[in-house]
Parts: structure tokens; C-alpha cells; sequence
């Protein structure tokens, strides 16, 4: 398709991505993201939850962690529900029903780098946990409930 207008490479801005991964430690951050997928393979579901960094540096930057709910291994399952249940635990609700209940749920994060010559360099969540200072929060059903016609909001929202 032809263009109507003619576009100089120089007048453009140059991307401000950094897709580097973080350095290992400890960071603050909120639940940005979280949609339910299925597999590769087609056999199973996980969560894909992305975390947007608050601090104490690299503010803006999101960190992506998988979590299998169903997987045709049942090791797998096992894995990701465990890690599901640490992300439950550490933002404080008791159940969930909806993914968007998950959203704005803040939560500290152990980051570690995975070594891949294939891939690059990326960065795992090795451990989530309440944020450090915060008070611990409380795990209640009251708050995460589904209403009849919506999904109730969490503590945080």
C-alpha cells in the first residue's frame, strides 16, 4: 500500500524499550496484568500475570511469570498452583473467581536471572511475598466473593 505521506527515519523518536533483564533482587510491585491461556500444546491453562516494578528502582518496568492451573503434567499443575497460592497469600485474597481480581494486588517479588545463549537473558520470579513494611494483609472471603452480577472488587481496588 502506498503511503500518502513520505517518513524520515531522522524526524522519528528513538525507542526507549529496555528489555534487559532486571538485576536479581528484590523489588516492589503491583499486578498489572493477568489473562487465562491455554497451552502450546493445547492441553492445559495457565496464567500469564504481568508485574509492573514500583521500586525501589526500575519503576515502569513489567515482569512476566507464567502459572499452570491445568497441565496435562501433573507436576506441573502442582508447581503453579502452589506459586498461585503465594501470589493469593501475599496480596491477601482467599479465592478468586476472575483473573481481574488479581489486578492492582501489590506484592513483593524475588527476581532471579535465567542464563539462555538460545533466548537471551531473561529474568524468573523465584518467590512473591506480602510488600515488606505493609501491613500483612488479611485473607477473608468477604472480599473476593463473585456477587451475582459482578465480581467484587479486591481490598486494594
Amino acid at each position: 500500500m502506498k503511503l500518502d505521506m513520505k517518513i524520515n527515519v531522522n524526524e522519528l523518536p528513538e525507542s526507549t524499550n529496555d528489555f534487559s533483564p532486571l538485576p536479581a533482587g528484590k523489588y516492589q510491585s503491583v499486578i498489572k496484568s493477568c489473562e487465562a491461556k491455554v497451552t502450546k500444546a493445547g492441553t492445559g491453562q495457565y496464567l500469564s500475570v504481568g508485574y509492573e516494578i514500583t521500586g525501589p528502582t526500575h519503576q515502569g518496568r513489567i515482569v512476566f511469570q507464567n502459572l499452570n492451573i491445568r497441565n496435562a503434567n501433573p507436576k506441573a499443575t502442582e508447581i503453579g498452583l502452589r506459586q498461585l497460592g503465594d501470589v493469593l497469600r501475599a496480596i491477601g485474597l482467599a479465592s478468586l473467581t476472575d483473573t481481574d481480581q488479581l489486578i492492582g494486588g501489590p506484592i513483593e517479588l524475588t527476581l532471579v536471572i535465567r542464563k539462555s545463549d538460545e533466548y537471551g537473558d531473561s529474568n524468573d520470579v523465584k518467590r512473591v511475598a506480602p510488600i515488606k513494611g505493609s501491613k500483612p494483609p488479611q485473607v477473608t472471603q468477604a472480599t473476593t466473593e463473585a456477587a451475582p452480577s459482578a465480581v467484587k472488587k479486591a481490598p486494594w481496588a
